[in-house]
């Protein structure tokens, strides 16, 4: 019920490890001021492209002298024995959950505008939370919340000072910004139900979402495809919407393997040949969603690392909580004198998997909204085709809620909306456009970071016959796996966010015997931007680099982690302002076009940034 702050098909792969080679050094206005070695960490190999086996790790040779700067610029020595310890310093760092609620008048279904966070109450947990941040956003803009609290003589009823001010509009900051992905399901979706909820799409993306507003086009077709890359030029869009109806859509082919299954279980001479019949098809159904579950899952972790508000237009014929269950049922319906068949269906209950989906939408403010394209449904157990089916209303209406339950689970555990038994989505789109324009973002500092637990969220209103609705929770993320997310959203995504100023550069590759090429990488550390504190002669700074590659057929590297300890001089510290600190590692890649993406984090003022590369390996 609510939501905070989690393409190319492939997912990522797990990798071996491979070694690389790591220098740093202290520079200014480009000059080396000082140099030393180690052997750090991991970085994975790519079947098909982006970083590939080890490079061995250069040895740790003595560290020299601090060179003299050039032309009169002062030098700033790295203390090369300078780990930076657990006790290096006490750091607080503040976590900012943000949920999005929905309000409406319970009579009237109408957007209840003109809240404040008194009228909220925020619990997590079971336990009361202070609302730190409070935005609201009505017709697409976002509205001025009061400029502080009201004074007794403010609280009179002929001044409502209470009220945002409607007319004090404000622009809607980067952390609010919505970034939507059509998800058309081709494998789960008839081609007749497909188009004729493309249609009603094409004109709410054209009408209804805001022009700064982000859009991305995906399909399933047994494997993911971005149709459309983030974008806000609608035309782009619309030309890919109607390239998209012309794929072949293939839902149709799991209808007619039911019907053929339900024949085979009516036809059956007992009771065991009618449940093979059902389990065969239990499980050929079973290994399907489970790679629908996966792409959907994909496309969430795709869009964990991005900031703001993302939601996935998920369309689709509907997804079996429990794959075969209708039939199954059928089984017991034709042969009653046996004890229920329904224990067999537990081994095809796929409710966890679903469960653990909207976990994972929820730590990354994902919100889903779900239509079912088939609309209302005609019952195939009543049509002149069907009828030697002889199973009844009955297994359709099992079919059907089996169908759907997965539809609802998604949307109301995210705080999104279901649209089902609707032949008309048009209108269905409005309201959800409504969620897009119109709502309130909720801030509040929970008194834990990063423990990887789950966490209920529950919000009343004080103000009576309103409704409200959010996410129900979201799973607290480490500080490795933001960071991660950061990293590989900046490689999938032309999001980048880079506030400590780090940059990185290629050197000249060279070719081993293998065919492999060592790459040297130069990531540039602006000292003036890090948080440094005094440690006996020295500051030091804690910082950590993330290091990721993809290929160009999207295909990535799992993201490693490198500690890198900066120790400065007490003297020199005055002198750093525009000096920067290079750390150099050598990656071993595939020759071709690749991506590199680092994320870095200053610990000490827990702050990130992430920045990437592009570089054509080799002779290409």
């Amino acid at each position: 019920m609510t939501r905070r702050d989690e393409h190319d098909e492939r997912p990522r792969r797990r990798l071996p490890a491979a070694g690389r080679a790591a220098t740093s050094r202290l520079a200014g206005n480009g000059m080396s001021a000082g140099r030393f070695a180690a052997c750090l960490g991991v970085l994975g190999a790519l079947g098909l492209g982006a970083l590939a086996v080890a490079a061995p790790p250069a040895p740790a040779p003595a560290p020299p002298k601090p060179a003299a700067a050039a032309r009169g610029t002062a030098s700033a020595a790295a203390a090369p024995g300078a780990a930076v310890g657990d006790d290096f310093v006490e750091t607080v760092t503040v976590n900012v959950v943000n949920v999005d609620v929905y309000v409406v008048d319970k009579k009237t279904r109408g957007r209840a505008t003109g809240l404040t966070k008194n009228d909220f109450e925020l619990y997590e947990d079971g336990r009361p939370m202070a609302i730190t941040n409070f935005y609201a956003v009505e017709g697409g803009k976002g509205v001025a919340p009061p400029a502080g609290p009201p004074s007794p003589s403010d609280i009179a009823p002929k001044e409502p000072a209470e009220r945002a001010a409607p007319l004090d509009r404000v622009p809607v900051p980067e952390d609010q910004r919505l970034r939507l992905v059509v998800y058309i399901d081709n494998f789960n979706l008839k081609p007749f139900d497909r188009n004729k909820v493309m249609r009603a799409v094409r004109i709410f993306l054209d009408q209804k979402v805001r022009r700064d507003d982000q859009v991305e086009l995906v399909t399933y077709d047994r494997s993911l495809h971005i149709r459309q890359p983030f974008t806000s030029d609608p035309s782009l869009v619309n030309s890919q919407l109607v390239e998209i109806e012309k794929i072949s859509a293939q839902g149709v082919h799991e209808e007619n393997d039911r019907r053929d299954t339900l024949r085979q279980i009516d036809e059956s001479k007992s009771p065991s040949e009618a449940v093979g019949y059902a389990r065969s098809y239990a499980g050929s159904v079973s290994n399907d969603l489970s790679f629908s579950i996966d792409a959907l899952k994909n496309v969430v972790t795709s869009l964990a690392g991005l900031s703001g508000r993302k939601a996935i237009l998920y369309v689709s014929d509907g997804l079996p909580m429990i794959a075969g269950e209708d039939l199954f049922y059928a089984v017991q319906n034709k042969f009653t004198q046996q004890t229920s068949m329904l224990t067999e269906t537990s081994e095809f209950d796929s409710s966890r998997r679903f469960e653990e989906l909207a976990s994972q939408a929820n730590a990354s403010r994902v919100t889903f909204y779900t239509i079912d394209a088939g609309g209302l449904r005609v019952y195939s157990s009543t049509s002149a085709e069907n009828a030697t089916a002889g199973q009844g209303v009955f297994i359709d209406q099992i079919r059907i809620s089996n169908m759907q339950s997965t539809l609802q689970m998604m949307a109301e555990k995210t705080g999104g909306v279901a649209v089902i038994n609707a032949n008309e989505v048009m209108p269905h789109l409005e309201r959800i456009a409504e969620d897009f324009n119109s709502f309130y973002s909720l801030g509040y500092s929970p008194p834990h970071f990063g423990d990887g637990r789950y966490h209920k969220i529950n919000i009343k209103l004080k103000k009576k016959g309103l409704e409200a609705r959010f996410r129900e929770g979201y799973r607290d993320k480490t500080v490795e796996s933001r960071m991660t997310d950061g990293t590989l959203a900046s490689l999938q995504f032309p999001f980048q966010s880079n506030p400590l100023g780090i940059a990185i550069d290629f050197g000249k590759a060279s070719q081993r015997n293998d065919g492999f090429w060592v790459v040297p990488v130069n990531i540039k550390i602006p000292l003036g931007r890090l948080t440094l504190v005094p440690r006996g002669k020295t500051s030091e700074a804690r910082v950590r680099l993330f290091i990721g590659a993809m290929d160009p057929d999207g295909g990535t590297s799992e993201v490693s982690q490198v500690p890198v300890p900066i120790s400065v001089p007490e003297a020199e510290v005055p002198k750093i302002g525009a000096k920067h600190f290079v750390y150099t590692m050598s990656l071993l890649m595939r020759g071709g076009d690749q991506k590199v993406a680092v994320g870095m984090r200053d610990d000490v003022a827990a702050q990130e940034s992430y920045v990437t590369g592009v570089l054509r390996v080799g002779r290409y």
